[in-house]
């Protein structure tokens, strides 16, 4: 007997971690930290509801601070296993998980965890490519395709032996939104037994990517006729080099002027650095452009600004201007200095291009908030808010259901990663005949 229990993103979006035992070991996909809601401070504190030192070793999908961001609490609490992701992946957590001691500091004064444990996270990661399937032990194998939403992301496809018969157990990740700049559409899995299957935007619906250009083309064309400010919280990974991309080709193209373009963000500039580094990763249109001697990465008038100093600097430049910082969802990092300073402007525009979790600024400003604290300071919001989805890394309803029907014989399909509305949503739209659980957190569940 198999045996699945939820310990994050189970009713909803952050904190991913799935333990799955068998009669001969346990493992876990992803240990993600929880963000936004009042209460993820102390999720992340507490104590797991498994014992570390039992646990074999961990799959992690994807790099975003979600589903790695409790892994190095997982290695003070015994854990000595190994990490399997892609080379992408590893070298991307490093980075992330790095940044996440600074905000840690600056927020809370005391990290869940110090430098020192990083390191033995990146000595005990075994990184593969895509579609090569590995044994793990005698009784288990893996193997990873692309999920289409970050670089280094995976679907995880697991072979387990229970008893004498083979099932096949599949854990999609978080699905990316094809077509997307740079990264390749996500692979299709041809069949399996049980899944796991993220819900972030079930029952909702992107905009086309077409629409999606147009609306961020026009706003950009207004900010510049207002000669004012635009803001775009950004991910530190894919959000940034996706934006990046977009604006060199409306730049490279005369479709907009050229205007102070400010990149202020560390970790994202050390991201697209990672980017660059695994360009086999890339699609085609994208290593066309490369070829073709374009740097999909910068263009006339960018401004990487590493240093606090060169960021405090940015509020020195007068005129149009676009300032892409991080978080995404406005709970760390630069971007809450630069919307305490300019949302109470109406000329001024804020552009969310990524889902806001319950709990974060980014949600109390896409959900008309007319004023919001920020750094301990009351802020009025004046300023024009736009929310557009097109942009998203995460697939929206129709290309889950779409992605989950290619996949032949499933019998039993585990809702995750959404919070309840939108798992309620996609479950219904999934085939009747097909065993659908939307699970609690911290049951157990067999199969």
């Amino acid at each position: 007997m198999i045996k699945a229990s939820f310990h994050g993103a189970c009713r909803e979006v952050t904190g991913s971690c799935t333990l799955i035992e068998t009669d001969n070991f346990k493992f876990l996909v992803d240990c993600g930290m929880f963000q936004g809601q009042t209460d993820s401070k102390n999720k992340n504190i507490e104590k797991f509801e498994f014992d570390p030192k039992t646990i074999d070793f961990v799959l992690l999908t994807h790099a975003h601070v979600d589903h790695c961001g409790r892994l190095p609490k997982l290695f003070k609490e015994g854990f000595k296993g190994k990490i399997y992701a892609t080379r992408a992946t590893q070298d991307l957590t490093e980075i992330i998980l790095l940044d996440s001691i600074k905000i840690q500091r600056y927020e809370e004064k005391n990290p869940l965890y110090e430098e020192k444990d990083i390191e033995k996270i990146v000595k005990s990661f075994k990184a593969f490519s895509y579609y090569q399937k590995i044994e793990i032990n005698p009784h288990m194998s893996i193997r990873m395709q692309d999920a289409g939403h970050i670089l280094g992301s995976s679907i995880f496809e697991i072979w387990l032996n229970d008893e004498g018969v083979e099932k096949k157990i599949i854990f999609s990740g978080d699905l990316g939104n094809p077509p997307a700049p740079i990264i390749k559409d996500p692979d299709f899995v041809k069949q399996g037994d049980i899944l796991f299957i993220e819900s972030t935007y079930g029952g909702r619906f992107h905009e086309s990517k077409k629409e999606g250009a147009r609306i961020f083309k026009k706003i950009i064309l207004d900010n510049i006729n207002r000669k004012a400010t635009l803001i775009i919280p950004v991910f530190a990974m894919e959000r940034s080099q996706e934006t990046l991309y977009q604006l060199n080709e409306l730049i490279e193209n005369k479709l907009v002027p050229k205007i102070p373009i400010f990149f202020d963000s560390p970790l994202a500039i050390a991201a697209t650095e990672i980017y660059d580094k695994h360009r086999n990763l890339y699609d085609q249109e994208a290593e066309s452009l490369i070829k073709s001697g374009d740097d999909i990465f910068d263009f006339p008038n960018l401004k990487f600004t590493r240093s606090r100093d060169e960021s405090m600097e940015i509020n020195n430049v007068h005129g149009p201007k676009i300032i892409l910082a991080s978080s995404g969802m406005c709970t760390g990092g630069r971007i809450p200095h630069h919307l305490k300073r300019n949302l109470d402007n109406p000329n001024n525009h804020v552009l969310f291009m990524s889902y806001q979790a319950k709990g974060t600024l980014g949600r109390e400003l896409i959900e008309g908030a007319q004023n919001v604290i920020i750094h301990d300071k009351m802020v009025n919001v004046n300023c024009q808010i736009t929310k557009t989805g097109s942009f998203s890394s995460h697939s929206d309803h129709n290309q889950l259901i779409n992605w989950l029907n290619k996949i032949k014989d499933l019998k039993k399909v585990f809702i995750i990663h959404g919070e309840d509305l939108e798992n309620k949503k996609l479950a219904d739209a999934i085939d009747q005949n097909i065993k659908t659980t939307i699970p609690e957190y911290g049951e157990t569940y067999e199969f």
